[in-house]
C-alpha cells in the first residue's frame, strides 16, 4: 500500500502526533540552545591590520576611536590610534595620532602634537582618553612625562584638534589631572558631554613600593560646540571620586581606565583597575554631586586588572584585561561575567598577553571590535 494513503487507527494517530510535537519542541530547544548567549561567541577571526608606528618612531598604541563622520582628512569609519611612547619607548612622551583607512588598508598620520605644548601642563603624552565628535573635532588626553616615569609627570590636559589634524585649543582645569582612561561620550552635535577618568591626583614616583592614592576621579565635562569653532567647556562636575591610582614602573599608572554608558544612559560603568572590579554610577548625565566609587557591579573572577571598556550591540560590556591577553564579557543586567576570550596569546609575556591590551572600539557595523597589541605596535580587528 502507498504509505501516503495509509490509514492510521486513532491510537496510532495520537502517538504519531505526540512524537511529531515532541520532535518539534526538541528542535526548538536545540535551536535556542545554539543561539549565542553573548557577543564574544560570534567572534571567529583576528586579523592584524597595520603596524601603528609612524615615521617619527612613536610607539605603544593606547587610544582607539572609530570616526563617526567624514571631516577634513578623516573618513567615516576610519580608525584613529594614539601613541603613548616616543621612539625611545619612554612612556608619557608619545605625540602622534595615526589614521587607519579600512577602505584602502593604508595608514596616514592624522596629527602630531608639539611635545612642548605650553598650554598643556607637563607637555604631551597621548593617553587612552580620545574621542571624535560629530562636528569633526578630535579631543585627546595628555598624561605627560619628561623622562618616561611618573616622577616627572605633569597634570596634562585635553587637546582639541581640528579635522585637518591642527591643534585648535586645550582644556586644562584643576579637575583635570592625568586624563587616563577611554572616554564615554554623549554627542548631540551642537553640544556634547564627555566622561573622563583622572588618575594623577597624589601619585608621585614609582620607586620602591608606591602607595595607592584613593583620589582618582570621574569628571563630566558639558561642552558647547559652536559651528566652525572649537568646543568649549560649559560646565564641569566630578561625578565619581575615591578610586585607587598608583604609580607603576612597567605601565606608568594603574587607575580607573574604562568608561561606558548603559543604553538608556542612566548608568556609567567604570573599570576600577586597583579594585579589580567594575562599578556603576547612577544618573551620570544629571547628577551634580560625586557618587564616590559608585556601586559594585562585578569583581574578581575573570577580571585581571580591567582596563578599556566598550558596550557591545547586545548591551553587554567588553573589558580588556591588563594582566593577561583576554577580553571579558559582562552582562550588566545581572553582573554575571560570561566569558573570557583570549585575543592576545603572545607567550613572550607571562601570562600570555600580559600588559599588551589597552584601547578597544566597536566596528561601525557592530559585528566586531578593534584593539591594539602595544607590545608589537599593531592594530587588530576581531570579528
Amino acid at each position: 500500500m502507498n504509505r501516503l494513503t495509509r490509514k492510521f487507527s486513532p491510537r496510532a494517530a495520537r502517538a504519531l502526533l505526540a512524537a511529531t510535537v515532541g520532535a518539534a519542541a526538541f528542535a526548538v530547544a536545540a535551536s535556542a540552545q545554539a543561539e549565542p548567549q553573548g557577543f564574544l561567541e560570534t567572534i571567529k577571526h583576528h586579523t592584524t591590520l597595520i603596524n601603528t608606528v609612524p615615521d617619527n618612531g612613536d610607539q605603544n598604541p593606547y587610544a582607539i576611536v572609530v570616526a563617526p563622520v567624514s571631516a577634513g582628512t578623516v573618513k567615516k569609519g576610519d580608525v584613529l590610534v594614539g601613541n603613548f611612547n616616543n621612539s625611545t619607548n619612554l612612556q608619557g612622551t608619545g605625540s602622534t595620532i595615526i589614521n587607519y583607512h579600512p577602505d584602502t588598508k593604508q595608514m596616514t598620520v592624522f596629527a602630531t602634537v608639539p611635545r612642548d605644548l605650553k598650554e598643556c601642563p607637563g607637555g604631551i603624552g597621548l593617553s587612552t582618553a580620545m574621542t571624535m565628535l560629530k562636528s569633526g573635532w578630535v579631543i585627546v588626553g595628555s598624561t605627560p612625562s619628561n623622562d618616561g616615569t611618573t616622577g616627572t609627570k605633569g597634570a596634562g590636559c585635553l587637546i582639541v584638534i581640528d579635522p585637518q589634524g591642527k591643534i585648535a585649543s586645550t582644556i586644562s582645569t584643576p579637575n583635570i589631572n592625568d586624563p587616563w582612561g577611554n572616554m564615554a561620550v554623549v554627542d548631540n552635535g551642537t553640544s556634547a558631554t564627555l566622561f573622563l577618568s583622572n588618575a594623577g591626583f597624589g601619585v608621585g614616583g614609582a620607586d620602591g613600593n608606591p602607595p595607592v592614592f584613593k583620589q582618582a576621579t570621574v569628571l563630566r565635562l558639558d561642552l558647547d560646540v559652536p559651528e566652525g569653532k572649537p568646543p568649549v567647556v560649559k560646565k564641569e562636575t566630578v561625578i565619581g571620586s575615591g578610586f585607587g591610582a598608583q604609580a607603576d614602573r612597567g605601565v606608568f599608572l594603574v587607575g580607573p581606565t574604562g568608561l561606558a554608558l548603559s543604553a538608556d544612559q542612566k548608568l556609567l560603568y567604570v573599570s576600577d583597575a586597583i579594585g579589580n572590579r567594575i562599578t556603576e554610577i547612577d544618573d551620570p548625565l544629571t547628577r551634580d554631586t560625586s557618587a564616590g566609587v559608585g556601586r559594585q557591579l562585578t569583581a574578581d573572577g575573570l577580571l585581571h586588572r580591567p582596563l578599556a571598556m566598550v558596550t557591545a550591540p547586545n548591551g553587554h560590556l567588553l573589558v580588556t584585561n591588563a594582566l593577561n591577553g583576554q577580553v571579558v564579557e559582562i552582562d550588566p543586567a545581572t553582573g554575571k561575567q560570561l566569558y573570557a576570550r583570549w585575543i592576545d596569546t603572545d607567550k613572550a609575556q607571562s601570562p600570555p598577553g600580559n600588559g599588551d591590551l589597552f584601547g578597544i572600539a566597536m566596528t561601525p557595523e557592530g559585528d566586531g571590535f578593534y584593539y591594539v597589541e602595544d607590545d608589537v605596535n599593531t592594530l587588530v580587528l576581531a570579528k
